[in-house]
């Protein structure tokens, strides 16, 4: 059973300026609907301002609330942040942290949006607004529904904003692998960063992957994993430099999640980048991706009870 978090206001029309496409959030939920898997979909209320606050500057969350973004950061983030764009986003961040609650009861559970890992404390960037693995950890340890949180970034960009605004917290712990001649230019710094070479292939990154993986989540002992699940590491993205086949992505997510579960521990991962002129082929790979967590999840049904915290 695949639990998914989803939200009409995940789908805002496209800004009149800037790139970014967000057709693909239907997409993927038409993908997932056309499977045939089982699934159960859930929706999530909105972020409270006083989350976002939490992590982000209040000037810049006012900033978003009262839709007066400065143009400057408009052109960081890559679209002109409206009312809609302001929605989608408080659901989106409020989607991470319902997604954690579901894999606390299930094992597995998806938010087919967010991760959105490249905005900072006093502005977006790189297509995010809010900083969504990051409010949900503030959020998820202050409430007491976790002690220590792993971030696994595998998108193909670096979560600079989540590196930096995690950065001296010792209860959340952010490794990423990503393509090291890639986006950002300037990179943050995480707890464990792991560059890698322009045009890696599948065995070269589960190699990566294997190598660091396990001995963190055995070392640091987190009762949480966060997974930010991007599929632009996939050898025909249109913005990755890696060379993942569509048997190598879903190795890699398999893979964080048996690594976790045979731990014990809860997966929750967000939709992360993914990036193509044939917005429903880079959809089939989002969807892909879910599916195959939770085929992996349910190897782990009736196996290590999953660690809890009241």
């Amino acid at each position: 059973m695949l639990h998914v978090v989803h939200h009409a206001d995940y789908m805002a029309p496209r800004p009149e300026r800037g790139t970014f496409k967000f057709d693909k959030y239907y997409l993927v939920m038409e993908e997932l609907r056309a499977s045939g898997a089982a699934m159960t979909e859930h929706a999530p209320e909105p972020a409270p301002r006083e989350w976002l606050e939490a992590v982000h500057d209040p000037h810049y969350v006012e900033e978003v609330f009262t839709v007066s973004v400065p143009r400057e950061k408009e052109r960081r983030i890559g679209f002109p942040v409206t009312e809609r764009i302001r929605d989608r986003v408080r659901h989106t961040n409020g989607g991470t942290w319902l997604a954690a609650h579901l894999a606390m009861e299930h094992g597995y559970a998806a938010n087919s949006a967010a991760g959105s890992h490249h905005a900072l404390a006093n502005t977006g960037a790189g297509y995010c607004v809010f900083n969504d693995l990051a409010v949900a950890s503030n959020r998820l340890i202050a409430e007491g529904s976790a002690r220590r949180i792993l971030i696994v970034d595998l998108d193909v960009h670096q979560g600079d904003g989540t590196a930096s605004l995690t950065a001296l917290r010792d209860d959340i712990f952010t490794l990423s692998l990503h393509a090291e001649k890639n986006f950002p230019v300037r990179k943050a710094r995480s707890n464990c960063d792991v560059p890698l070479p322009d045009g890696l292939d599948d065995h070269g990154y589960m190699e990566a992957l294997e190598a660091h993986l396990p001995a963190i989540m055995d070392t640091f002992a987190p009762d949480l994993v966060l997974y930010q699940a991007g599929v632009d590491p996939h050898v025909n993205d249109k913005l990755g430099r890696l060379a993942l086949s569509d048997e190598g992505l879903e190795r890699r997510d398999r893979f964080v999640v048996r690594e976790a579960r045979r731990r014990g521990l809860p997966v929750a991962s967000a939709l992360g980048g993914g990036y193509g002129e044939d917005q429903r082929e880079v959809a089939r790979r989002h969807a892909r991706s879910m599916l195959a967590m939770a085929s992996e999840n349910a190897n782990f049904a009736n196996g290590l009870p999953m660690k809890r915290h009241g």
